[in-house]
């Protein structure tokens, strides 16, 4: 069984037993808890119900608060539950998703739960409500599907929009660039090299956008054969999740050239 695992002085790592393609290893659930121990633990995406991992979240309390880094199920889909036999306030974005809390402001800034302080970033790509928290005692970043602990995230159009993403990659570069040590993501493992990570996505998605235009280039019009060409070194049980980052692409260059 997955058990909780100390990965810096606030933040440890409760894996949920939700592997696959998508997933990687599965969902990691941060428990976030003050040095001292104090007031409970604040949990950055509950992740899902299945196979007992609700159980194992709502083990973990007191809980002082869920935060999600966006909506998505893998993520987010225990939180109603939990919040009902906690009691804890779910907090998020979107305000449909909030429970007991307001939603995550336009502007927004610093926060204090149980001893536990962050800063929410918005990072809107991946999906238009993503946010990103930094745990500034721990030089730590959390990411959700934003940036993954190993290969690349899908922007999930419609909802997802790449100009959207590239200007959320910039944002965590500068914030890379000095004042991170450490990534903590929604899936895979810890980055330790957060700077050469967020510079490996960007110029990632401008090799991307350069395959994509290429393809129009050469005639693939058709949406499947542009999937077909530039993710061809991509295993076809993804292409379904690649098209989605197509469709993204090719808005994006409609939009920009």
């Amino acid at each position: 069984m997955n058990q909780l695992e100390a990965v810096t002085p606030s933040a440890s790592r409760l894996l949920a037993p939700n592997p696959g393609p998508m997933t990687l290893d599965g969902t990691n659930t941060w428990v976030l808890r003050s040095p001292n121990g104090d007031g409970g633990a604040v949990i950055v995406d509950p992740g899902p119900i299945e196979n007992g991992h609700a159980d194992k979240v709502a083990a973990l309390g007191p809980i002082a608060a869920i935060v999600l880094t966006h909506g998505h199920f893998d993520h987010g889909e225990c939180a109603p539950q939990l919040h009902e036999r906690t009691g804890a306030a779910v907090i998020a974005r979107d305000p449909e998703l909030c429970l007991g809390a307001d939603p995550i402001p336009d502007r927004p800034g610093r926060t204090t739960v149980a001893g536990i302080e962050w800063l929410t970033f918005l990072t809107p790509g991946h999906s238009s409500d993503s946010v990103s928290f930094v745990l500034e005692s721990d030089r730590a970043l959390l990411t959700g599907d934003t940036v993954l602990g190993r290969g690349t995230a899908v922007v999930a159009h419609p909802d997802g929009i790449l100009a959207d993403y590239l200007d959320s990659l910039h944002r965590l570069r500068d914030l890379a660039d000095g004042d991170i040590d450490v990534i903590l993501p929604g899936h895979g493992p810890v980055v330790d090299r957060p700077l050469e990570v967020m510079e490996y996505y960007l110029a990632h998605r401008a090799e991307r956008l350069a395959q994509v235009r290429d393809a129009l280039a050469a005639g693939d019009h058709d949406e499947d054969a542009v999937v077909r060409r530039v993710y061809a070194d991509v295993d076809e049980s993804l292409w379904p999740h690649a098209l989605l980052s197509v469709r993204a692409q090719l808005d994006y260059i409609r939009e920009h050239g």
